[in-house]
């Protein structure tokens, strides 16, 4: 019972009288009720922190509508990039179709910095109903293509440019960087951890297993794992 009144929140007037005591006396309170005003602030403060991250979770999704959604090429109806994100910019290379569905965190991107003109006005594009987890990155220089109905896992990473490393004189740093188109068909499904390199080229209806690497051709209705990612079963 104690307990319990101990939880309770204190009335205005004795809200009133602990100010009173505090402010204008300099009085110290008694144990149980410093207690009791310690749990209210800290529950309060709380309750603020959680309604302020709410609050600009929803104020700073990125729509169809939104000031920053206008920036990009195109999106559809009902599709979000959920805040915050990481990195965004050249969005006007950046095509989103309808319903689908960035998580937070989000790396997606045209070219290597803001600003860099591209030789397509459509570097990335993504089809409808997609579904990009969390932590996820797209990093496009030339063309990335996802269809319709695309999902993946947490922390999935595509992209159609790699660092050329043979020239043995020079850093990795320094050296070219070839770029390859890359496709992910309808209905694919991208297991967590996955990394899309230049050149693959994923079929319709395939599911790639957690932490696969593909860097080359899948074809429809498989089951693929490993790095590189090997066909394990053909799905009828």
């Amino acid at each position: 019972m104690a307990a319990a009144q101990s939880r309770r929140a204190l009335p205005v007037g004795g809200w009133l009288w602990v100010t009173w005591r505090l402010v204008l006396h300099r009085a110290p309170l008694p144990d149980s009720l410093a207690l009791r005003v310690s749990t209210a602030v800290k529950r309060a403060a709380g309750e603020l922190v959680i309604r302020g991250w709410e609050a600009a979770i929803e104020l700073g999704a990125i729509g169809p509508d939104t000031r920053r959604g206008k920036r990009f090429g195109s999106i559809g109806d009902g599709s979000v990039i959920c805040f915050p994100s990481n990195a965004l910019f050249n969005e006007q290379y950046i095509h989103i179709g309808s319903g689908t569905l960035f998580g937070p965190q989000i790396t997606l991107s045209a070219g290597m910095t803001p600003g860099q003109q591209m030789v397509s006005d459509t570097v990335i594009s993504v089809g409808d109903r997609c579904l990009i987890g969390k932590g996820s990155g797209i990093v496009g220089h030339l063309e990335i293509t996802i269809g319709n109905d695309v999902w993946t896992g947490h922390h999935v990473y595509i992209t159609d440019q790699n660092h050329g490393y043979e020239d043995l004189s020079l850093p990795v740093s320094r050296q070219v960087m070839p770029e390859k188109p890359v496709s992910i068909g309808d209905g694919s499904w991208l297991g967590h951890g996955t990394v899309v390199l230049p050149g693959a080229n994923i079929g319709r209806h395939v599911v790639v297993g957690a932490n696969s690497v593909v860097t080359g051709d899948l074809p429809d209705n498989c089951v693929a794992v490993g790095a590189p990612a090997r066909v394990i079963r053909t799905l009828d």
